[in-house]
């Protein structure tokens, strides 16, 4: 018998000298003479060849999480049959990728050669482990195998063993499934906010103080469990498992960042859902760029600060108390050094009207999905904020700041898009074990079984890539990186699975009535907030040829 998941181990070491063959041919082009020193112009002008390295270290790290789940399944005594196909048709997949063509977006594919690694490729096919994956792993059969236990209600496994986190995902799967999947896409296509009794009994459930310490009212529990409940609660609709994230970015900015008593004043109205807040960085022209924020905050005689400029892209806006924003409070200053954090409180909006605060106005922007909490492009002309507002009480440290948030969002987005994969895959799956065509159902037709069984692959691939690095968080480790790759993954996880989901669902899924079309609308954002799939890329790219991760 075929031990899969030694095979498995001997194929990431197989897998890892590949990248780093990568690496050193990248590194190659983008050291300058200055003690090979990395040089941003080289990087932007090989950027293909850098983000296709990046692609490939995330590719080689989901392998490696994969085969740690793998063992720990068997450990535990619940490697079966689905644990194996998974295991085999994922490493398949991915090791075939990686000596061929690594896929960036629909259009966009590294290949060795053009990393100057075709003779490390022809290596790495000639690992007997590898070997053995590339024939025997994703194959017709084991495709066929595993989308028949997929079809008669198996699952990959997911268990945690540990009890508090196996709890979380069964109330929070509990919760999803009954107050939730039932009316997202009611919300959805009237484009309405998530009723505000929903989101008081997701604050009773603790979504919005899981992180933040039981001292400040909060659970106190660390970034695998915020991933477990988001991933549950975007299972039911990707606008559920955000409305966590907003609170998750405030909480942190303050937690680590914040006065005695700025933690005092905010962190327990966080905890309990009576704050709601909102995250106000992103501004018209800038987008990535935050060393270009030109919002202005100007201190006034009495301490107190007045705010002027404009942000976009601003997520539950209105209905937020409370604004984390990004702005410039040193404008002889350039670049990052003159960015301060303000936490700034507003009055709740209401439908009639959004804005009532004087010094601030906003319009909605409408768009294709993620509608639950609505975007707003917000103008402030001398908007007051208290003199107790600046962050920490320090000037200049905005950007540094927010960066420290960078690790738990990203993973947290992660989450979010393995949750939106899931609702994917569970409507696919619904709807070819219910149409029929031919004289019978869609899943007895090998095109659509097979894109059954690769969308359970790649989701555990992802998940358990997002799970290893909220690991390392919980540990007090930097996982800038690692978060990247999670983010990163699953993103194109979650579009790939919503895309193939309605392909399955024909002319079906084109239809609003069908929810597979808002899946798909949501699915698309997971690629642009929180880092576009390209600033992700690079992030990862420019880390790994510095020896992080």
């Amino acid at each position: 018998m075929t031990d899969w998941i030694s095979l498995a181990h001997d194929a990431c070491g197989a897998a890892k000298n590949f990248a780093a063959a990568a690496r050193v041919a990248t590194l190659a082009e983008v050291q300058g003479a200055d003690e090979g020193r990395i040089e941003a112009a080289l990087v932007e002008r090989h950027q293909r060849r850098v983000h296709g390295f990046a692609w490939i270290g995330t590719t080689v790290a989901a392998l490696e999480a994969t085969a740690d789940w793998a063992s720990r399944s068997r450990k535990a005594g619940r490697f079966g049959a689905i644990e194996e196909l998974v295991l085999r048709i994922g490493f398949g997949e991915y090791l075939n990728q990686l000596a061929a063509s690594v896929p960036m977006s629909q259009n966009e594919f590294v290949r060795p050669a053009e990393l100057g690694v075709a003779e490390a490729a022809d290596t790495l096919r000639a690992s007997p482990a590898v070997a053995q994956f590339m024939v025997a792993g994703n194959t017709a059969e084991s495709r066929a195998d595993l989308a028949a236990l997929l079809a008669d209600c198996g699952r990959p496994d997911e268990t945690f063993d540990d009890e508090t986190l196996d709890m979380i995902r069964e109330q929070f799967r509990s919760f999803t499934a009954d107050r939730i999947a039932p009316n997202a896409h009611k919300w959805h296509l009237a484009d309405a906010l998530i009723p505000i009794e929903v989101v008081e009994e997701m604050a009773a459930l603790g979504v919005f103080g899981v992180c933040i310490a039981e001292e400040f009212g909060g659970l106190g529990l660390g970034k695998t469990a915020m991933c477990l409940v988001s991933e549950e609660l975007s299972r039911g609709w990707i606008c559920a498992g955000s409305l966590g994230t907003r609170s998750e970015i405030a909480g942190e900015l303050i937690g680590e960042n914040g006065t005695a008593e700025q933690k005092a004043k905010y962190l327990p109205r966080i905890a309990d859902g009576s704050i709601l807040p909102t995250a106000v960085f992103t501004e018209p022209d800038t987008g990535s760029d935050l060393a270009s924020v030109r919002t202005r905050a100007r201190k006034s005689d009495d301490g107190s600060w007045r705010i002027d400029g404009a942000k976009n892209w601003i997520t539950h806006a209105a209905r937020a108390d409370l604004m984390t924003v990004l702005c410039r409070t040193d404008a002889d200053t350039p670049g990052y050094g003159g960015l301060s954090m303000l936490l700034a409180e507003k009055t709740r909006g209401t439908d009639a009207e959004p804005f009532p605060d004087p010094g601030i106005d906003g319009s909605e922007i409408e768009v294709l999905g993620y509608r639950g909490m609505k975007e707003y492009a917000i103008g402030f002309d001398g908007f007051a904020v208290g003199h107790d507002g600046l962050l920490g009480g320090a000037e200049g440290q905005g950007f540094k700041q927010l960066m420290r948030t960078f690790e738990g969002a990203r993973i947290q987005t992660a989450a979010r898009a393995i949750g939106v994969a899931w609702n994917a895959f569970d409507l696919g799956m619904a709807y070819a074990l219910d149409r029929k065509q031919f004289g019978k159902p869609l899943i007895g037709f090998p095109r659509v079984s097979d894109k059954l069984a690769l969308m359970a692959a790649e989701l555990v691939m992802a998940r358990e890539l997002t799970y290893s690095a909220a690991r390392h968080k919980d540990k007090g480790e930097r996982c800038d990186i690692e978060a990247g790759m999670a983010k990163l993954l699953a993103a194109r996880v979650a579009w790939s699975n919503a895309d193939n989901a309605l392909q399955i669902h024909g002319g079906n899924g084109y239809a609003l009535e069908y929810e597979i079309s808002r899946v798909l609308c949501d699915a698309r954002i997971l690629n642009i907030f929180e880092g576009a799939g390209e600033i992700q890329a690079q992030v990862i790219g420019r880390g790994l040829l510095a020896g992080q991760g």
